[in-house]
């Protein structure tokens, strides 16, 4: 049984975690949520909906509970690490969210103290289990397209007010997940070429990003967010050298309207307009177009992999190799936004 405490009570824990710990309560469940006092103040009504956790302002009393295997630290980036570090050292497996920590040097750092005690810690890179990224992976897997030539992914919004963004932020906070779903389909690439800067405040911030990905195969993949696209592209296109893959945009998580109560579980049953769009030529030479259902996605992969790797049935689904080199890439990145005069 995972007993999981979580570190923050946020809208990332009520939305992407406890639904999906809820469903598979056979093999775990949470016992705490820990959140600091002055956090708690004027926001009791919210601890009311989860009666069955209990909600505490003591991290000793969460730590020192044996009966606690996981934490989960979901806090604002900066203290990633320091909670990470704070659960290992108290003998907790841990998840991080993004981004695990905010240099590559202290996810190496936190990797190297988890081995050094013989316990996990992995990162909730839990978009890669999104429903338009298991509908491309089901289509990429199937073999129709041949080998593959091109992959572009658009995670892209029309908010002119991001010109009022003067600080850096934007790669940490949203590229990690793009980011990460190349790293974590292809593996680490052996060149990349970034274009990473602000429309609107250069050398500022880092609101856009073009970033290429080849590979020794001949793939090219690539990543890119601009504020300024009103009308959507397909989230991810897809070309191979037996045909070719759309996959529409299925909107973007912070526009969906927060409930009164605990988050249902997403019934997620999209529309056959938001289905994907296969073309391709199959063994005998003839022409196939079809739509693809959308794929159910499933933010509760990641706990079935903890749950199967403590019972040791399956290696890390989230590797520590790809969460540095996911940082490394972002860090490459900053470093290219500031110069961007």
């Amino acid at each position: 049984m995972l007993v999981i405490a979580y570190i923050g009570f946020g809208n990332s824990v009520c939305q992407y975690h406890l639904p999906y710990v809820e469903e598979r309560k056979e093999k775990m469940k949470v016992k705490y949520i820990y959140r600091r006092e002055e956090d708690r103040v004027g926001d009791l009504e919210r601890e009311s909906w989860y009666p069955t956790i209990r909600f505490t302002s003591s991290i000793e009393e969460v730590m020192q509970d044996s009966e606690v295997n996981l934490i989960v630290v979901n806090t604002p980036d900066q203290f990633h690490v320091m909670y990470s570090r704070m659960a290992l050292e108290n003998g907790k497996n841990v998840l991080t969210e993004k981004p695990f920590a905010m240099t590559s040097a202290e996810a190496k750092e936190i990797f190297a103290l988890a081995k050094e005690k013989g316990l996990l810690a992995m990162a909730n890179q839990n978009r890669r289990f999104d429903a338009d990224m298991r509908t491309v992976r089901k289509v990429i897997e199937s073999g129709v397209l041949g080998e593959l030539i091109e992959v572009e992914s658009h995670y892209d919004y029309y908010r002119p007010a991001i010109a009022a963004n003067k600080r850096m932020g934007v790669l940490y906070g949203l590229a990690v997940h793009p980011v990460d779903q190349i790293i974590g389909e292809f593996g680490v690439p052996e060149k990349l070429v970034y274009d990473v800067r602000s429309i609107d405040n250069p050398g500022i911030s880092d609101d856009y990003y073009d970033i290429d990905f080849f590979y020794p195969n001949g793939l090219k993949a690539i990543v890119k967010t601009s504020y300024y696209v009103k009308l959507d592209y397909p989230s991810f296109t897809v070309h191979g050298k037996k045909g070719s893959f759309l996959m529409p945009s299925l909107g973007h998580n912070s526009s969906k309207e927060k409930p009164n109560g605990p988050y249902p579980l997403p019934a997620e049953e999209y529309p056959e307009a938001l289905w994907g769009t296969l073309a391709y030529v199959d063994q005998e030479g003839k022409e196939v177009n079809m739509k693809v259902p959308v794929e159910k996605g499933d933010y509760g992969i990641i706990y079935d992999n903890i749950f199967d790797v403590l019972a040791g049935n399956a290696e890390k689904i989230v590797k520590d190799e790809e969460v540095v080199a996911v940082l490394q890439i972002i860090e490459a990145a900053m470093n290219i936004a500031r110069e961007a005069k």
